[in-house]
């Protein structure tokens, strides 16, 4: 997966992220089906750009960093497709929010 990215690097204040596999089995072992699935809203941060200018024309680098588990809003994002594997493209301000250790 590093190739791919050595390839794409997101632009100003975006950010690139693997969306975390859903849950197919419950703490006690039961299978879901995808139709109850819900939507994957937790993500990897990939790639990040390199910042967007503010409003005294000043690069604000991005808020995020490469590894970080990060809360994406339900909907939003491009998808972008890399070496078989999806991935999405979002804003800086449209992540809601990172997870901390």
């Amino acid at each position: 997966a590093g190739k791919a990215f050595r390839k794409f690097l997101p632009l100003f204040d975006r950010v690139l992220v693997e969306r975390c596999a859903a849950e197919t089995v419950t703490k006690g072992g039961i299978m879901i089906p995808e139709k109850s699935q819900g939507k994957v809203l937790q993500a990897t941060v990939v790639a990040v750009g390199s910042g967007g200018r503010g409003k005294n024309g000043e690069i604000q680098p991005v808020s995020v960093k490469v590894g970080e588990k990060v809360l994406l809003p339900e909907y939003g994002g491009t998808k972008i497709v890399l070496e078989d594997k999806d991935y999405y493209l979002f804003r800086d301000g449209d992540i809601l929010g990172k997870y901390v250790d």
